[in-house]
């Protein structure tokens, strides 16, 4: 299975911008900047890789946990997982802090724990940043 994106980039790197498109068409002439990704902390300049990395992260988690809570015969009612990608200048992508506040009947503290650190290991997106530091910390609700 392939997933598609397009970026297109116009000029250099402090002054350019671009735009990026997916095969879905979630994202269709969304814009993307240096201002977006290093000067505007507001997210308001644009997108940015490290914001789309943090929804593809939180959103392949949340998948990732809601099948095993199924499993154990335990389905969340609801997940809310965020993520937080950091970019250190210079350096690079440094992290993926997962958060997330779970709804979840008829589970303990202890096995909702085991599973969400187990949907934190296995998430396909998990494992995709396997070269940096992934931290989570889940909550019951």
């Amino acid at each position: 299975m392939d997933r598609t994106a397009n970026a297109v980039w116009q000029g250099n790197l402090k002054e350019g911008n671009g735009t990026l498109a997916t095969q879905s068409g979630a994202l269709k002439g969304t814009p993307y900047s240096f201002k977006a990704r290093f000067e505007d902390e507001s997210g308001k300049a644009g997108t940015n890789p490290e914001e789309l990395i943090a929804a593809a992260h939180a959103g392949c988690y949340a998948m990732q946990l809601s099948h095993f809570l199924a499993e154990n015969g335990t389905p969340a009612i609801e997940l809310d997982a965020k993520a937080v990608v950091t970019l250190v200048p210079g350096t690079g992508i440094t992290g993926s802090a997962l958060t997330l506040v779970g709804k979840v009947p008829g589970i303990d503290a202890a096995k909702f724990q085991e599973l969400a650190e187990k949907a934190k290991a296995e998430c396909p997106v998990s494992k995709a940043l396997g070269a940096i530091k992934v931290s989570l910390d889940a909550k019951l609700g």
